[in-house]
């Protein structure tokens, strides 16, 4: 059973992809020093991503306008964007290499910056495999880009 404690409220789910359903569930944040328009074009910038989110390697457009394909630790995603309300909300389906999953950003307005929060549900045998071997891979992958996140709006 996934811990779903650390949910946020006012993520969005699609049909499928609560985290009550998931083989994998994992929540991170962080205040960004920046504005949240920043912080929005950073993440949405997809073509830039293979130089700073972590294990990235390239990105392929994809035939649609609203879909791409990401090269993550040697495997590809099919990645179709599923909220987009700039710059308050992101979300992102994937599915490749036998996970099925669903990324959600949520970005707000707090003293000094921007509360980045970023959740992830993963479904499929892939997904229950690493979560047995190691339960704490999606919190890690999180916790890094955000990291990159907070350092590249930063710097910016």
């Amino acid at each position: 059973m996934v811990d779903t404690s650390g949910c946020h409220p006012d993520i969005h789910w699609p049909s499928g992809f609560s985290p009550a359903e998931a083989h994998g569930f994992c929540q991170a944040q962080a205040v960004v020093h920046a504005p949240r328009d920043t912080v929005f074009a950073l993440l949405t910038e997809v073509p830039r991503w293979p130089q700073w989110v972590p294990g990235v390697t390239e990105v392929r457009a994809g035939s649609l306008p609203r879909t791409f394909q990401v090269r993550f630790h040697e495997h590809w995603f099919d990645v179709l964007l599923g909220e987009h309300v700039p710059p308050r909300r992101l979300g992102w389906s994937g599915i490749g290499a036998g996970v099925q999953l669903y990324q959600a950003w949520l970005l707000r307005d707090v003293p000094g910056g921007t509360q980045a929060v970023t959740e992830n549900v993963v479904r499929g045998p892939a997904a229950r495999s690493l979560d047995v071997l190691f339960p704490k891979w999606p919190h890690h992958l999180n916790t890094l880009w955000l990291a990159q996140l907070k350092r590249l709006a930063e710097d910016a």
